[in-house]
């Protein structure tokens, strides 16, 4: 188990279900071109970092969803500008335009992707915040990174669980990515992910779980019908609220923070 990636019992053989009502097999392969024709074109506009507006980056992380077959219902409003740490669960590969469509944000992602040929230096030049997850020694060095992005206005998205959990279990926030927020004096918002079914029941056909491939993932999100994503944009926590990093992790666990700001809420077909 490392600092930043603890290890999380959920497998795609105990924890996620056959999906329930599946489309037709000609409009899950539309579906999964869509997205493909999707993530290429962020990827050669990538090199473009912070000249993209931010509607477009929201409007981008919205159709990758529609894309896929998913509903997307969004309760509350992100803290439009300044400095802010997002933090929500981990359930799926659409955890990351999930949050996206929240606000445009520079995301964690384990040192590793950098050194990918083409994908690392690509996801690079997107002002992605690497992690490396194995160093203890190096972990200081990335939240004073972190911190130094928040100071300079930025809004950073982070999974603290540090897995992916298929979403009827989750894991506790760990603590180190909000040292960052302390020492850079900003507010954390926090975000409740959830997939359902179209009629309400709990559905963890988007869960991306242990030793699942991203290809599978993809065919069972795109080949279940009625997925909605719930995003549930909770209170801001104020910086100066919490003196230390274990009890604002604790506050900021879903459960356990105020209700849901009720400024708006949005249902994306």
């Amino acid at each position: 188990m490392s600092v930043w990636l603890p290890s999380a019992p959920c497998t795609p053989q105990a924890c996620v279900e056959p999906a329930g009502s599946a489309t037709a097999v000609p409009r899950a392969v539309l579906r999964m071109t869509a997205v493909l024709v999707l993530v290429l074109t962020g990827i050669a506009l990538s090199p473009l970092g912070g000249l993209i507006p931010a509607g477009v980056v929201r409007w981008w992380c919205r159709a990758i969803a529609r894309a896929i077959g998913v509903q997307v219902r969004v309760t509350g409003t992100a803290a439009p500008t300044g400095g802010l740490l997002l933090v929500a669960n981990h359930i799926s590969w659409l955890d990351i335009p999930l949050l996206g469509a929240v606000r445009p944000a520079r995301m964690l992602a384990k040192a590793e992707i950098g050194r990918w040929p083409l994908a690392g230096p690509v996801v690079a030049r997107g002002g992605v915040l690497f992690i490396e997850r194995d160093r203890l020694r190096a972990l200081p060095e990335t939240v004073a990174r972190i911190a130094e992005a928040l100071r300079a206005g930025s809004a950073v998205v982070a999974f603290p669980e540090g897995s992916t959990w298929c979403g009827r279990a989750q894991g506790h926030f760990r603590r180190a990515v909000f040292q960052a927020a302390l020492d850079a004096g900003v507010p954390v918002q926090p975000v409740r992910l959830r997939y359902r079914l179209a009629d309400g029941a709990a559905s963890t056909a988007a869960a991306f779980v242990g030793d699942d491939t991203l290809l599978a993932s993809l065919w069972r999100v795109a080949s279940t019908r009625g997925v909605v994503a719930e995003v549930e944009i909770r209170d801001v926590i104020p910086p100066g609220s919490h003196l230390d990093r274990r009890s604002l992790a604790r506050a900021a666990e879903p459960g356990t923070t105020g209700r849901p700001r009720r400024t708006h809420t949005a249902l994306v077909a």
